[in-house]
């Protein structure tokens, strides 16, 4: 990569699936500007969150860390980029507070040695997604949000570098408002014309296979809200996207402001999700289980640099969120520290053919009275995909061929044919748990 420390655009939304883009293959979502940015840089086609809930993937996302690892806030992206002279900054949802010691202790301490700029701004409020402002009005958050970001490109320091890490509220769902989803006017007319197919798993007989844990749960719950009948479904996706089409048109701005302030020339777009997000696949709604509309996110970098070494890359390489740290880092021409548990993207960047992963660890930890969400870890390769949930007694496992059952429509672990891929994983799981813990 050219020696020149880049501007690093780090752009993230809550709660999207990998499928939700044009370049990813979807005819009918209207996301343009993502779509362009797919075709001058790199698609990753295969990327996941390691653990599917907003909190867990963030706080590995800024570390580089598993679950399990996570409280070292001095390895944060932000904290080293910062060091080095990056002038820093966040604009809306941080969602680490309070989980684990990220920033339990020495908070505004902590925020201060991250970011120069710290506009954690409230994202759930009463008024939903639609904030009053003076005078009466009201404008959509993911619109305040872009004309935040918009702001701070124009008050950059011009002698520093830039990282700004913009995290948009949409398209999560308004949860308690009997609307879900809540989009901006401009995209009130889309998908009005279209009807949206339902996932291949979305059979009622797929809910009655599962056990009784498994149906008893929080997804279940949030299905019955979003997805019960055809009429909510398609009320429910058109929304979801909607609000996926309202940030795309955010990032159209961004790269105009970029462009009008002469930064593009000098910057890396980084696109991402924090998690996916099922949309009725075996009766579900939401995130947390280790499937893969939960556990699979868009991820698109541009460099738009006029020197960057290759466009048009589309990658089908595990990414995972912990490799997001790491990428910037060495962007930046600094060195990743050891404890960082993924891997730059950099070298994929460029077209090259590097050694890599060909599994990785997945968990799922949250475990609260009030809402039922089974612990489960597992191992997610690019054939086989196995769960376990590990607090069930019995045990209760899945094993999936993903080359033969991409939508994971058959659970083979009874299957004396699989017998051995069972066991192998089984070991697997075990050495990827234990490399996850720093063993």
């Amino acid at each position: 990569m050219p020696s020149k420390p880049p501007n690093i655009l780090f752009v993230q939304t809550d709660n999207q699936r990998w499928d939700t883009l044009g370049c990813a293959g979807n005819p009918l979502i209207h996301t343009p500007n993502l779509d362009r940015l797919a075709d001058q840089g790199t698609h990753f086609t295969n990327a996941f969150a390691t653990t599917p809930i907003c909190a867990a993937s963030r706080a590995s996302i800024l570390t580089g860390l598993y679950r399990r690892r996570h409280d070292f806030t001095e390895i944060a992206y932000t904290t080293l980029l910062r060091q080095a002279g990056y002038y820093t900054g966040l604009i809306g949802k941080l969602g680490i507070e309070s989980y684990g010691k990220l920033l339990l202790e020495n908070e505004e301490e902590t925020l201060a040695k991250m970011f120069d700029v710290f506009d954690n701004f409230e994202h759930w409020t009463e008024e939903s997604y639609w904030i009053s402002q003076e005078g009466g009005s009201h404008k959509h958050l993911t619109e305040i949000t872009g004309e935040k970001v918009i702001d701070f490109l124009r008050a950059c320091p011009a002698e520093q570098p830039f990282c700004l890490s913009v995290s948009f509220n949409a398209p999560h769902a308004q949860d308690g408002d009997p609307r879900q989803y809540i989009w901006p006017q401009a995209e009130d007319e889309l998908y009005q014309a279209v009807t949206i197919p339902s996932p291949a798993n979305a059979d009622p007989a797929f809910f009655a296979a599962l056990p009784p844990f498994l149906q008893q749960n929080e997804n279940r719950k949030r299905w019955h809200t979003r997805f019960n009948t055809p009429e909510n479904y398609q009320r429910n996706v058109k929304g979801y996207w909607r609000m996926i089409s309202a940030v795309d048109r955010m990032v159209g701005r961004f790269v105009t402001e970029l462009e009008r302030w002469g930064m593009a020339d000098n910057t890396v777009i980084i696109f991402t999700s924090d998690h996916g997000f099922m949309i009725g696949e075996r009766g579900y709604s939401d995130c947390w289980l280790l499937y893969e509309g939960s556990l699979r996110v868009p991820l698109v970098v541009c460099d738009l640099r006029p020197d960057a070494p290759a466009q048009g890359i589309v990658s089908d390489q595990l990414a995972l969120n912990i490799d997001l740290s790491p990428t910037m880092l060495e962007l930046a021409g600094l060195e990743v520290p050891p404890m960082v548990q993924g891997n730059s993207l950099v070298p994929l960047l460029r077209g090259e053919n590097p050694a890599w992963r060909d599994d990785f660890f997945c968990e799922h930890l949250f475990n609260t009275p009030n809402i039922v969400i089974p612990p489960s870890e597992g191992v997610r390769s690019n054939k086989w995909k196995y769960i376990r949930y590990f607090t069930q007694d019995p045990l209760y496992e899945e094993l999936f061929d993903l080359e033969a059952d991409p939508d994971e429509t058959q659970n083979m672990c009874q299957n004396p044919a699989y017998a051995k891929d069972l066991d192998r994983l089984r070991l697997r799981c075990d050495q990827l748990l234990a490399e996850a813990r720093g063993a």
